[in-house]
């Protein structure tokens, strides 16, 4: 089976703001967790597959979420391409640089009254 088509960068960003933190209430892309996407093809033996990386933070490095924020996101991913989400998508944690509220959208910061 070929697998030819690669999900959009908006795409990926489309399904990731329907992940909402669990203890704010907001999507993680309008709190700024979200550093970078990238989308690539790479070969292999069943033809071409896409390849999803996301580099995301946390807002604190010793969130007592950090365990299920990567399930959260690979399950948002499911159907954006004929793979399951832990065979085309990565999800990479880093806290630098660290997360800060003026990395959230105007929205956001307006509903947590910041």
């Amino acid at each position: 089976m070929t697998h030819t088509s690669s999900p959009t960068i908006q795409a990926v960003y489309d399904r990731l703001a329907t992940v909402i933190d669990p203890e704010l209430g907001i999507d993680i892309v309008s709190l700024g967790l979200i550093y970078d996407v990238s989308v690539s093809q790479v070969q292999t033996e069943n033809g071409g597959e896409p390849r999803v990386h996301i580099l995301m933070t946390l807002t604190t490095p010793g969130c007592p979420l950090a365990g299920v924020f990567d399930s959260m996101v690979k399950d948002a991913l499911h159907g954006l391409c004929d793979l399951p989400p832990d065979e085309f998508a990565t999800v990479e944690l880093t806290f630098d640089p660290p997360w800060v509220p003026d990395m959230m959208s105007e929205e956001a910061r307006a509903e947590l009254e910041l």
